[in-house]
């Protein structure tokens, strides 16, 4: 929001709000496809005209739902579980040194 001033020249500026470089162009392409998205989104709408009698929809019939059973067990085990881990084992039989940082001080 820009406040009312007065310039070097003696003219008033009313107090104004001053939009960034192309927000006019985005803000009218969003109130288009908002509004296409109106327009085409209640394709299900039924538009009476002439027509006296109502539009009636039929529900598909449902047919009774069946008992399925769960052909999983709970608690869930895997036989790998009941071992335990195997240990690694080193892939080299010698000693590796590292050697120490040595202060350069």
């Amino acid at each position: 929001m820009i406040e009312q001033y007065v310039k070097s020249d003696g003219t008033v500026v009313r107090r104004h709000t001053r939009l960034p470089a192309g927000a006019r162009r985005e803000t009218a392409l969003l109130g288009a496809v908002v509004a296409g998205v109106f327009i085409l989104g209640n394709g299900n709408t039924v538009i009476t005209g002439a027509d006296t009698q109502p539009t009636q929809f039929r529900l598909p019939r449902q047919q009774p739902q069946q008992q399925q059973q769960s052909p999983v067990v709970y608690p869930i085990k895997r036989p790998e579980w009941d071992k335990p881990a195997a240990r690694p084992t080193p892939t080299v039989s010698y000693p590796i040194v590292f050697p120490s940082p040595r202060s350069g001080r």
